[in-house]
């Protein structure tokens, strides 16, 4: 990340939006920008093949979950936050993950310029690839910044998407338990 670059556009931003960049509440404000997008966007660095550990799963066949995994990402059409929860289930085949890469997998994706769909998406393909489950599901529930602030400003809106592999897709009973359950 060019933290240097990054500090001088976001002192260009605030003198194009008619501010004065060097006044006390602004001067050190490009700089803190540029810490803050570190973190924002720490998922460019990221790839869950790297941390990703996987276990005999001693023979178990039945759908693991992992629910309400706070997500804080960045829309990449307005450059706002949308900030909600995943819920994802596997049924292994042969091997499981330690519980903590499941929320750093979401912490990957949702730590990029991103929307929705093609988050819950990545997260699927990414646990589908890596682990090669029986089956996957992803529903992540979120409240974008871009449709509450500007837009359509609607303060309660919400969005749901979903991505679902392998059994969860082909088998409706199993999507059926994957959904009461995080329900």
């Amino acid at each position: 990340m060019d933290k240097p670059k990054i500090e001088e556009l976001a002192k260009q931003l605030i003198e194009a939006i008619g501010e004065d960049s060097t006044r006390e509440g602004l001067k050190d404000t490009p700089r803190r920008m540029a810490k803050s997008f570190e973190k924002l966007f720490e998922g460019y660095a990221m790839n869950p093949k790297n941390f990703l550990t996987e276990f005999d799963g001693e023979d178990y066949d039945e759908m693991i979950i992992c629910k309400n995994i706070d997500l804080y990402s960045t829309c990449e059409h307005h450059m706002l936050p949308f900030i909600g929860k995943a819920h994802i289930g596997y049924i292994p085949n042969k091997k499981i993950i330690g519980l903590s890469k499941l929320p750093r997998i979401v912490e990957t994706f949702s730590r990029r310029l991103q929307n929705q769909e093609r988050l819950t998406m990545q997260i699927a393909n990414t646990l589908k690839e890596l682990l090669q489950p029986k089956g996957v599901g992803i529903v992540i529930e979120a409240n974008h910044l871009c449709m509450r602030a500007r837009g359509v400003e609607k303060q309660n809106a919400s969005m749901t998407t979903s991505s679902f592999k392998g059994l969860f897709k082909e088998n409706s009973k199993t999507r059926s338990e994957f959904l009461k359950l995080i329900g």
